[in-house]
């Protein structure tokens, strides 16, 4: 097989669709269609399934996709390896985060860092905790934003430390002192995410035994601060959430103190492509938390 067809399995595992893949790489879809047949024939064994809805991987597909993904990952690096001999500046690099590191802290690093090396396309993709690491395995994503408590086997550098907070809606009965206890938290009804959404909070309530009624089960911080504001329940949300927050609620601090270690990770740091890199130390330099000396990969 080439590395186009290997692009072009790429395209169609990413769309789910061959008439996507081909807008994508500006082919017609017969054309697609008829190189996965060739891929097909060649292996002996069909890569994807065929339906009314679009196509999926087969399990043959799936466990060829990480090892296709790291040809092209390294056909990239290559390509950039070479642009910087030639005191170039370019390349693409793909990142995943999760929904608040997308809102809160991309747009100020995508535009410093645009503006630094207009040459390098950064692409986006927003998902869970668990969305990242899946596409940082699998080779999707060159980086990703993740949490110390679920960040597993990832290498994974600190960028900040974010609080954890208690909000409730307006009118709530004030706690004592004006800080939320896991006394005070027991038993309250809570509106709550996911566990790939909601990984330190449910890690909170774990470790301080708090028992709540769950009314509300939401996928999204905006829609958890909206429940809050309607009087359906509490919440527990980082205070990078919180940011710029102009709903009707009541904020207040946790004690004993809680946080959310936010970090960048990729799966192999000392094996970055020069774009990739470059992105990652301009992302680290902007977050310069208590780290010590040589963090960056050399």
């Amino acid at each position: 097989m080439t590395l186009f067809s290997y692009e072009i399995f790429d395209a169609v595992a990413r769309q789910g669709s061959f008439n996507k893949a081909a807008q994508q790489l500006h082919l017609t879809p017969s054309a697609i269609s008829h190189a996965i047949a060739v891929m097909e024939e060649e292996l002996g064994f069909a890569l994807f399934n065929r339906g009314k809805n679009g196509v999926t991987m087969t399990s043959y597909g799936a466990s060829l996709y990480p090892s296709i993904r790291a040809v092209l990952n390294s056909d990239e690096a290559l390509k950039q390896s070479i642009a910087r001999l030639n005191g170039l500046e370019k390349g693409k690099v793909k990142l995943g985060a999760f929904n608040s590191a997308c809102a809160y802290l991309l747009p100020d690093i995508l535009k410093t860092f645009t503006a630094a090396y207009p040459q390098i396309e950064v692409e986006v993709y927003q998902g869970t905790y668990d969305d990242v690491k899946n596409w940082l395995r699998s080779g999707n994503v060159d980086l990703g934003f993740l949490s110390s408590n679920c960040c597993e086997d990832f290498a994974m550098t600190e960028l900040m430390h974010d609080p954890l907070v208690c909000i409730a809606p307006k009118g709530y009965p004030a706690p004592k002192d004006g800080i939320m206890t896991p006394e005070t938290l027991n038993g309250q009804k809570f509106v709550v995410q996911g566990d790939a959404t909601d990984a330190d909070i449910r890690r909170f309530l774990k470790k301080y035994k708090i028992e709540t009624q769950r009314p509300a089960h939401v996928l999204d911080d905006m829609s958890n601060i909206a429940m809050v504001e309607a009087g359906i329940g509490l919440a527990i949300l980082p205070q990078l959430v919180l940011k710029n927050c102009t709903a009707a609620v009541e904020i207040y601090p946790i004690q004993p103190a809680e946080e959310r270690i936010i970090g960048i990770a990729a799966l192999r740091p000392g094996a970055m492509a020069p774009a990739v890199e470059q992105l990652y130390r301009h992302i680290v330099e902007m977050y310069p938390v208590n780290r010590p000396a040589g963090a960056c990969p050399q």
